[in-house]
């Protein structure tokens, strides 16, 4: 089934749609249809969905019939609406353009290059004293194969331990440990995915999920995150649920990655209801939630609502400890756990010891080593902050209250520009278009703040430079695509 868009609920996206730039040279039906433009641009409005109709969007916004009549004849003209006598229009974008979100490659060994396009941190120093302290626990699994395709039990109850201290109840039999996040991604899919099943993703979203749903051939609808406020609309995201019932829903609501927005809990407990009732399973990456800054509560985990085994989440130690660190897990029911060992030992048999027991060293310290992560991350997303308010102005960016990232909307549709301007420059961007589909969010830009604060100021000033000459640049070279993790 499409999903469908109604008049009440496009006028809310569409705000303040007489006030956009150029708004007194424009009639009323131009206005519209490039704020319509605007919201497919933004991916707020996904590609695929049915508009409400003419009459219905005219009484929403309170204007003529005949001013929607022509915005939408503007919009089918320009390729970005797609219309059947009967049936209703659909939102497209020109020519079936279509950008890819993997590619991905090895980032050259550069050291004055300032990679901005990889949000994480490096290694905490306790890092080393836990390695340390795992190479005396070794011995202990030497006399066995080394293959524990769920884990080996120390770490699954430290994980299961931390989901209950959230709140959320847990054994060690409903913990998996996997070879990072994106490998828990990419078992579930397999588990619960069939190759042409109907997936739902917020946008912006994490690029390397979208790699693995397009590996299992998944056919992708978005839902649009708003820049300022909660991000999610309650309504799109329920609706989008309701009636197009994907097999599945991929959301990050702690920290959204790349936007940094957060869940509130009275729409996490909607979204499980109405995937219960659709027949969905909810994927929920958690991998931010142990970084909540300004002291930000986090609201209960999502999986807190689930009565029917709909949620599976998954997280990791990426991000608040160490990228290198190849540790993640799934937290699902018991038989969803032995289903995907069972899955499992066709890829990779079980994750390393060594690194598992490093693993049960660090979350033993983990009240210590996320502290100072916390701190670490409040102030270079601050130094961040002022570098991109002093330089770059006429830039927009809501301020994450967790998470490591920075989503700043960008003063025209340049972010896959400025991205190749700024790699002359020494600064490795990641454009908004990696973070959705079909070329949509060029006036986006995801900025992490995981590198120093002195590397941070360094970079917005080299990215300002390149920014105001960049009307007057000469044609880029082709490049090829970088590492976004």
């Amino acid at each position: 089934m499409t999903s469908q868009v109604r008049g009440a609920q496009l006028a809310r996206l569409l705000g303040q749609w007489h006030s956009l730039p150029g708004r007194r040279r424009s009639p009323d039906y131009a206005a519209l249809a490039a704020a319509v433009r605007g919201l497919l641009a933004d991916g707020r409005l996904p590609l695929g969905v049915r508009l409400p109709a003419e009459r219905e969007l005219a009484q929403a916004l309170r204007i003529s019939r005949t001013t929607v009549t022509a915005a939408y004849r503007q919009l089918r003209e320009s390729g970005h609406l797609a219309s059947r006598r009967g049936a209703g229009s659909w939102t497209m974008l020109p020519g079936t353009h279509r950008v890819t979100s993997s590619g991905l490659w090895t980032p050259l060994d550069d050291l004055d290059m300032i990679d901005l396009g990889v949000a994480a941190l490096s290694a905490p120093p306790q890092l080393l004293s836990a390695a340390r302290a795992a190479t005396e626990d070794l011995p202990r699994y030497l006399g066995g194969a080394g293959y524990h395709p769920t884990g080996i039990v120390e770490l699954r109850e430290a994980v299961a331990e931390a989901y209950t201290a959230r709140g959320l109840p847990t054994s060690a039999d409903q913990i998996m440990v996997t070879s990072g996040t994106q490998h828990a991604l990419d078992l579930v899919l397999r588990l619960a995915l069939a190759p042409g099943a109907s997936v739902l993703v917020e946008s912006p979203t994490y690029p390397n999920a979208l790699a693995a749903l397009a590996a299992r051939r998944a056919r992708i609808t978005t839902h649009g995150l708003a820049l300022d406020g909660a991000g999610w609309d309650a309504e799109l995201l329920l609706g989008s649920i309701r009636q197009g019932r994907p097999k599945l829903a991929y959301l990050i609501p702690d920290f959204q990655n790349p936007t940094g927005h957060l869940m509130p809990a009275d729409l996490r407990e909607r979204v499980v209801a109405a995937a219960h009732a659709a027949g969905t399973d909810l994927v929920v990456d958690e991998s931010f939630v142990d970084l909540p800054l300004d002291a930000t509560p986090v609201p209960p985990a999502v999986a807190s609502f689930d009565r029917h085994s709909r949620v599976i989440s998954i997280g990791g130690m990426s991000k608040p400890y160490w990228g290198g660190l190849r540790i993640g897990w799934v937290r699902a029911s018991a038989p969803q756990v032995q289903r995907l060992a069972a899955a499992r030992v066709g890829v990779d048999m079980s994750s390393p010891v060594l690194d598992q027991l490093v693993a049960v060293h660090l979350l033993a310290e983990a009240p210590a080593i996320v502290a100072d992560r916390r701190a670490q991350l409040t102030a270079q997303r601050d130094a961040l902050l002022g570098a991109l308010a002093s330089r770059l102005p006429d830039w927009r960016v809501c301020v994450p209250r967790g998470g490591v990232t920075l989503w700043a909307e960008l003063d025209g549709p340049i972010s896959s520009a400025l991205a190749r301007a700024a790699e002359e420059v020494g600064v490795r961007l990641a454009p908004g278009p990696r973070f959705g589909l079909d070329g949509t969010l060029e006036r986006f830009l995801r900025l992490p703040f995981t590198l120093p604060a002195a590397d941070l100021v360094e970079a917005v000033d080299r990215i300002a430079a390149v920014r105001y000459g960049l009307d007057r640049a000469a044609r880029p070279q082709w490049r090829e695509p970088a590492v976004i993790a």
